[in-house]
């Protein structure tokens, strides 16, 4: 059975912190902007790393 909120966390969340992630790289790659950089890549291994943390505390 699955719970309410997995399909949330495993799916829809990480797909939406790695766009912009992607977006926020790019962007400060090409501005030289290095806190947007930064923000990039953090959202980026967030949206790596958001659905094993998330799905294994709901298990």
């Amino acid at each position: 059975m699955a719970l309410t909120g997995a399909t949330l966390f495993s799916h829809i969340l990480p797909v939406i912190f790695g766009f912009f992630g992607i977006l926020f790289i790019i962007s400060g790659v090409l501005d030289d902007n290095k806190p947007k950089l930064g923000l990039g890549i953090v959202l980026f291994i967030v949206a790596c790393s958001f659905p094993y943390v998330v799905l294994n505390s709901m298990l």
